[in-house]
């Protein structure tokens, strides 16, 4: 139990923060996190009113540009894949306790490792997609994985804290990133790659319009479908799996798992691994699915961030993550027009802010007290 003094003519004020004794349902909880995101709207509303914007006609704006037609909705699918690959990253690594804050680094070296391939090259220009993509795919798992293992070995073996050394790994991805496309693969001097063949692409809606004509222009890719499938054999693995449940033993009681002879260090590497791939898989969809090329520009945009709102926001739930990306992709897609242009990245954050003060509200009990001064 916590305490802190407030001394006031003669009185004395005492914070406590009690430990709540039970936990909040599943339903208080989804209960909890609706108000804490109802509480950042309205945050963000006045922050939007203090700059002299409507609140309302904004974020009604958000919805239209978002959700108002086929080809937009198309679009916020487009923007929320990634966020769901990183975010489900975030969601299995969070169940256990360890804090990965280095989904960016994860997914920026799966979308390198795709893109190896392709301009190495590991696989000729003129192959079909049923070699490429495979190939590419199993390459953005793998080096995500590696990005992944790094901190978790670290944590495992030498107790070093994985939040900064996920965090800084972040930095090394960009900078090797930016050697290879300001160098060696380099078009014309450009700070991008050469365009990937046809072959090394993941598959549009709109190629298919000749024979569906309603799928004309829209950008959905198969993308969507690896972060889908994902989501579902993750939520297998979690709770119905005995490794899911080794993995929520550990995060709920690490002294029980170890007295039940969990083997806590490999689990800590297996975890980390596959959170890194997750995230790793989520920038080979990125490259493959929409850029179709390396840059930094595209990818180092912060999907890796916004997957640690988007997981604590679907309370680490991998079914739920699906819609609640689908959400902050209409946010961000709507935001690139909202003026001032950082209102988006603003809301992410209160959203954040919120989320963590009602955690930890649902967790301690705050009273004051008020006794005589010593």
């Amino acid at each position: 139990m916590a305490e802190s003094t407030l001394t006031k003519k003669g009185a004395r004020w005492r914070v406590r923060l009690e430990p709540r004794l039970d936990e909040p349902s599943a339903r208080q909880s989804l209960a909890i996190s609706l108000g804490a995101v109802a509480v950042a709207l309205i945050l963000g509303g006045i922050v939007i009113a203090a700059v002299g914007g409507n609140p309302f006609i904004t974020y009604l704006y958000i919805a239209r540009a978002s959700f108002g037609n086929l080809g937009v909705l198309s679009d916020t699918i487009v923007k929320a894949t990634p966020i769901l690959l990183t975010a489900l990253a975030c969601s299995i690594a969070f169940r256990m306790k360890l804090w990965n804050i280095g989904a960016e680094g994860q997914f920026i070296m799966g979308a390198w490792g795709a893109s190896a391939v392709v301009l190495a090259p590991i696989v000729p220009a003129e192959s079909s997609r049923w070699l490429f993509i495979p190939v590419m795919t199993v390459a953005g798992l793998a080096m995500g994985a590696a990005w992944g293992f790094i901190p978790g070995y670290l944590k495992a073996k030498f107790n070093v804290n994985e939040i900064i050394s996920s965090l800084m790994l972040n930095y090394i991805a960009i900078s090797w990133v930016n050697f290879w496309i300001f160098g060696v693969w380099s078009e014309g001097g450009f700070q991008m790659s050469p365009k990937f063949p046809e072959g090394a692409s993941l598959p549009r809606l709109s190629e298919y319009a000749s024979q569906i004509p309603i799928l004309r222009g829209l950008t959905t890719h198969a993308g969507l479908l690896f972060g889908i499938a994902a989501a579902v054999i993750l939520w297998f693995i979690v709770y119905r799996s005995r490794w899911g449940y080794e993995i929520r033993l550990i995060g709920d009681n690490p002294q029980a798992a170890k007295y039940a002879g969990l083997n806590i260090a490999r689990n800590t590497i297996l975890v980390m691994a596959l959170s890194g791939a997750l995230a790793g898989l989520g920038g080979m969809s990125e490259v493959a699915g929409v850029v179709r090329r390396l840059q930094t520009a595209p990818l180092a945009t912060g999907y890796g961030f916004t997957g640690i709102i988007v997981a604590w926001l679907a309370k680490l739930n991998p079914l739920l993550i699906i819609l609640v990306s689908i959400l902050f992709g209409a946010l961000i897609l709507a935001g690139r027009e909202i003026q001032p242009s950082g209102i988006p990245k603003m809301i992410q954050g209160i959203i954040l802010v919120c989320l963590i003060a009602s955690d930890f509200l649902s967790r301690y009990r705050v009273r004051w007290t008020r006794g005589e001064a010593e």
